[in-house]
């Protein structure tokens, strides 16, 4: 066996949901795990039935690794289930409250959402839009942004949603690679107080690319915008020519509801596939239990719809569920630190879920800020995007959750959809740290390199040993690189996460974090390879790499070691000029921390750049046996000019 990963966490205090909680529950049922063990495909047709078919499937999954088709034969509409299915019971409902950064707000009942779907829906159809076709989506926090996506779902066109603070680069790479040839964009939004500019950037990203043909531009912060003619279309020009029916597309189980694009550690963002009737299954079960979604619930997530959490948890979960869903446009520190705390105040949100980086942020502002308002209303916590460390947890659990809400600790990524390891409210006691385990109906392993289970207590890679709904399809139009990124390590019938994780003597799961080449900056993943070709591509830079330094606040942040052409000079003034200059390319999320200008990095004698070490220099631990490299002085020459960086 290949040497586990040291794990030195050792957090064995235990904390109960009360005992009116747990009779209260969604699930509350200890004996669901061993069912869903038992009778895996019981189990998951079961969990189906929750979900509206045009058609019902005739078989459960088939599984031929590494690809999986789940409810075989069945026909159904992603935006029918998360709307005209609830318009008799739910209509007057509120599905969604938006609050701007500005502090105006809007809401939206069943009935309204379904309105304004359709009406979208059929405009997008008036522009040209087919079954099939793949429409990037490119807004802000706005509730257009969640109507975009649940109007391609309803006529069929696979959706492609572009954080709205990448660049412009970023953009239209993401665009090219879908091939996409409509995309919808807004006039601009405002963060911390600033307007952004979202359709110049959209226009710029679309300048070099000649196969796009509408752009649809909602309006939303009313600043002036350019237009071309032909091409753009207002959302409030086009809608007053459109109808409220709009008739749902029966869509094969297996049919793609949308590509998601994450960074990879090759530089090209990978396009994750996500099919209907699996993602919404797997969806709406992990929203109904993980968050035990009441009638009466006021259910915020902090994500952005850019990322797979806020496809999950705000677009399709809670809405797949009937919730009531809020929506914040804005930054948790404009224009005072306190306005989440304002907010759930002013909303009476019920339920909360954030990342730690929020959590250590909020730490570091004070108690006291939270201490201000009326927070009696939230009844579950929730943390997403990373590992939390137990005094985040405990601080959260005290002074946001006023030590009586449980915590759902969850685990999951784009390429899994839904949450794989997390607390169930109902049912486990919860340790500050742990993810806990795995959802019923999911088979979570810790392996070493050559696929044998690890030790208790001992770190190993987080691997998934079964199929479930709804789990990655394919990177789109890379069917080598689907294989080579999650099923070549043990083989094709093993998921292989890049996480690491360790299990203790309860069984209990203890994430250990990323275990492969991409960065973690406030719970967004981003590639290296992505950065340093941003890097190189300045006419300064010879070579470059980049590694993730641990952060108090972010979880981990960027350092750039950069290679100078012959001629360049190193630089304060360069150091910022290459730090804006990534930010440009690829967007703010990924502006490094640090440049460090470097003769030479470390290298293996076939000329790779050896990681491991760079990472132990860049987080001041021991990088271990150098012998190998071609170059070893450069790691004492390396770790002095860290030293003194920082």
């Amino acid at each position: 066996m290949k040497e586990t990963i040291e794990s030195s966490l050792a957090e064995e205090r235990v904390f109960e949901p009360s005992e009116d909680f747990k009779a209260r529950a969604n699930m509350n049922d200890p004996g669901i795990y061993r069912k869903a063990e038992e009778d895996f495909e019981g189990f998951w047709a079961s969990v189906a039935e929750d979900i509206d078919w045009f058609e019902k499937w005739d078989k459960v999954f088939e599984w031929k690794p590494p690809h999986s088709k789940w409810f075989l034969n069945g026909s159904l509409n992603a935006s029918y289930n998360c709307l005209d299915r609830h318009l008799s019971s739910k209509g007057d409902k509120t599905a969604i409250i938006w609050e701007g950064e500005m502090e105006n707000n809007r809401t939206f009942t069943y009935d309204e959402l379904y309105y304004s779907t359709c009406r979208f829906a059929n405009a997008l159809k008036e522009l040209g839009v087919k079954k099939g076709d793949i429409v990037t989506i490119y807004l802000p926090m706005i509730p257009e942004a969640v109507i975009a996506m649940l109007a391609c779902a309803r006529i069929g066109a696979p959706h492609s949603v572009v954080f709205a603070g990448f660049s412009h680069e970023a953009l239209a790479q993401r665009v090219e690679d879908a091939g996409s040839q409509f995309v919808i964009t807004c006039d601009g939004y405002y963060h911390k107080g600033k307007l952004v500019d979202q359709k110049e950037k959209t226009d710029n990203a679309l300048e070099k690319l000649d196969n796009i043909e509408h752009v649809l531009v909602v309006n939303h912060a009313a600043n002036s915008v350019f237009f071309t003619e032909g091409r753009d279309v207002w959302w409030h020009d086009i809608e007053k020519q459109v109808d409220y029916d709009c008739p749902p597309e029966h869509m094969d189980s297996e049919d793609t509801l949308f590509l998601m694009y994450t960074s990879g550690t090759t530089g090209k963002p990978k396009g994750v596939v996500h099919s209907t009737g699996g993602y919404l299954v797997g969806t709406a079960i992990t929203a109904k239990w993980v968050f035990d979604l009441k009638d009466d619930d006021v259910y915020w997530c902090t994500a952005d719809v850019g990322w797979i959490t806020g496809h999950s948890y705000i677009a399709y979960g809670p809405l797949l569920n009937g919730a009531t869903v809020l929506m914040y446009e804005g930054a948790p520190d404009y224009p005072e630190k306190d306005r989440f705390w304002s907010i759930i105040e002013n909303y009476g949100v019920t339920i909360f879920y954030t990342a730690p980086t929020a959590i250590r942020t909020f730490m570091k502002w004070g108690k006291q800020l939270p201490a201000k308002h009326d927070l009696s209303s939230l009844r579950l916590l929730g943390s997403v995007g990373e590992p939390i460390n137990p005094k985040a947890w405990l601080w959260y659990y005290e002074h946001i959750g006023d030590k009586k809400c449980p915590i759902v600790d969850t685990w999951w990524q784009t390429e899994t959809g839904m949450i794989m390891i997390t607390p169930l409210p109902g049912i486990t006691p919860m340790k500050p740290g742990s993810a806990v385990r795995p959802f019923p109906g999911i088979k979570v392993s810790i392996l070493d390199e050559e696929g044998n289970a690890v030790p208790e207590g001992h770190g190993g890679y987080l691997a998934i040993k079964k199929p479930w709904p709804s789990m990655i399809r394919a990177i789109y139009g890379d069917e080598e690189r689907f294989i080579e990124t999650y099923w070549s390590m043990w083989g094709k019938d093993t998921y292989m996460s890049g996480d690491g994780a360790h299990t203790d003597s309860d069984g209990y799961v203890w994430i250990l974090g990323r275990l492969d080449d991409v960065i973690k900056v406030s719970g967004h993943r981003l590639g290296t390879m992505e950065i340093e070709s941003s890097l190189v591509a300045h006419s300064d830079v010879a070579e470059a790499a980049v590694e993730g330094k641990k952060d108090e606040i972010k979880g981990e942040v960027i350092v750039g070691y950069v290679v100078l052409e012959t001629g360049a000079s190193a630089s304060d003034k360069l150091k910022e000029e290459l730090r804006k200059h990534v930010a440009d390319e690829i967007g703010p999320i990924a502006r490094p921390a640090d440049i460090i200008f470097a003769d030479d990095l470390p290298k293996t004698r076939s000329g790779k750049i050896m990681r491991r070490v760079l990472r132990a220099i860049t987080n001041n631990t021991d990088p271990g046996d150098v012998s190998t490299l071609q170059n070893p002085d450069v790691v004492e020459e390396l770790k002095r000019k860290v030293n003194l960086s920082d």
